[in-house]
């Protein structure tokens, strides 16, 4: 009976906060001091915005017309080395700077300079303004609700359930076996922490991925988060909207079961239907698809006696696609996604696309190849249903994929490449996968 206190527990989707991002976009802009003389011996990775051998107070004078102001200049008391001169809260400060084929001045490195001090001006910026609130980021985490392993139970449990503990006890003895690996991460598009649900801010490496459940946090939360990271299936209350990796370790599953369900569903009764996937469904009745398995999960009925138009099952199936927090194309695979779409040799088109199907997470491309052979099986049936490879491309190309890019025009401009990336994935679904 203990047991039904977690398995009553209201589903709480995170409140994602907008303060840090708020913050990231107010920070100043670089402005690059170029300097109007040539100058000797500049080295060859550095542009108009090296100044040579000059002083501080040169550098500081030099500066003083913005914020956001930066030039480079070489040290006078160590030839040789490199300074990178910041104007930032009405002060010049002074980075030494280095080049191993990169830039960089600490743990980061960046393919540009002007890239180095846009995120060292957020950086700057943010924990300037938000010092106190980023100390505190930790304290209320939404970590336990959005489907990995809760923390911090045994005093719950203590508390609550003793009958519990042994089984609590064997539960963490399991978790040792399996130390999850975290490493630095560079985010496409904006991304937020699922550990305390504040923006990750910066341009590079904002923060830390786990290999193997794909839980996205800021390096400082990582460190609340337990090493066995394993999703509790408790906490895992959505089917829908929830994380694509984490929904199938918690199920121990190779797919979502919604997608499994839904492309049994269709072949077994929607091949012919004409328009299939391109007509829509009766927007309501596609909810209660949703509902169904959110609430019962593998045991949702989704037959012909409970939905007899099966444009209601390519709907639910469309709309779980469009619901995920990372899409089934993810926005570090999607720019070399795009890149393959626009080659026009077709051997080194196809090789391109090999190539990013391997940025895919395991769980996203065994997905993806699942779903490929399902088109391409809709599309043998092309006489009946109107659907061509094409035609299901221009569907599924803004469901699959989502452009990184916060500018509207560049992601509009995306479109057609997503609808040929898509159509060349359904194609050479044999080859690809």
């Amino acid at each position: 009976m203990a047991l039904t206190l977690f398995d009553t527990d209201e589903y709480r989707p995170p409140v994602w906060k907008s303060y840090l991002y708020q913050l990231q976009q107010e920070a100043p802009h670089p402005r690059r001091i170029t300097c109007t003389c040539e100058v000797e011996n500049r080295p060859k990775y550095y542009g108009r915005e090296f100044h040579g051998m000059i002083s501080r107070e040169a550098a500081d004078q030099l500066l003083s017309v913005a914020e956001g102001s930066y030039l480079i200049r070489e040290s006078q008391r160590q030839p040789g080395t490199y300074t990178l001169a910041l104007r930032f809260g009405s002060q010049t400060r002074n980075f030494r700077l280095y080049y191993d084929g990169k830039h960089f001045v600490g743990e980061k490195r960046f393919e540009s300079i002007h890239d180095l001090v846009t995120d060292g001006l957020i950086t700057l910026y943010i924990e300037t303004k938000a010092a106190e609130y980023i100390a505190k980021m930790t304290i209320n985490p939404i970590y336990e609700h959005i489907g990995y392993t809760t923390l911090n139970r045994e005093p719950a449990y203590k508390k609550h359930m003793a009958v519990l503990k042994e089984t609590h006890d064997e539960r963490d003895a399991a978790g040792q076996d399996g130390v999850s690996e975290k490493r630095v991460h560079t985010f496409r598009g904006p991304h937020w922490c699922e550990y305390c649900a504040n923006f990750m801010w910066g341009l590079i490496a904002q923060g830390v991925k786990c290999a193997d459940c794909g839980l996205n946090v800021h390096k400082q939360c990582s460190k609340m988060v337990p090493n066995d990271c394993k999703p509790d299936l408790k906490h895992v209350k959505k089917v829908y909207s929830c994380d694509l990796t984490t929904l199938v370790k918690a199920h121990i599953t190779k797919r979502p079961m919604v997608v499994d369900m839904c492309i049994r569903e269709i072949e077994s009764r929607g091949l012919n239907s004409e328009g299939l996937y391109r007509v829509s469904g009766f927007s309501d009745l596609i909810e209660d698809v949703k509902m169904a398995f959110d609430r019962d999960g593998e045991k949702a009925d989704i037959s012909v006696n409970m939905y007899e138009d099966i444009n209601i099952i390519t709907g639910a199936l469309k709309l779980y696609f469009r619901d995920l927090p990372i899409p089934l194309i993810t926005y570090d695979a999607y720019p070399k996604f795009i890149e393959s779409a626009k080659i026009m040799d077709p051997d080194e088109q196809l090789e391109t696309l090999h190539e990013a199907l391997k940025l895919l997470p395991p769980a996203h491309c065994e997905t993806l190849r699942y779903l490929m052979a399902h088109l391409k099986r809709v599309t043998l049936h092309e006489k009946e249903n109107l659907m061509s490879a094409e035609n299901l491309g221009i569907v599924f190309g803004p469901t699959l994929m989502r452009s990184p890019e916060l500018d509207a025009m560049a992601a509009l401009n995306d479109i057609r490449y997503q609808r040929l990336v898509v159509e060349l994935l359904i194609k050479n679904e044999d080859i690809l996968f």
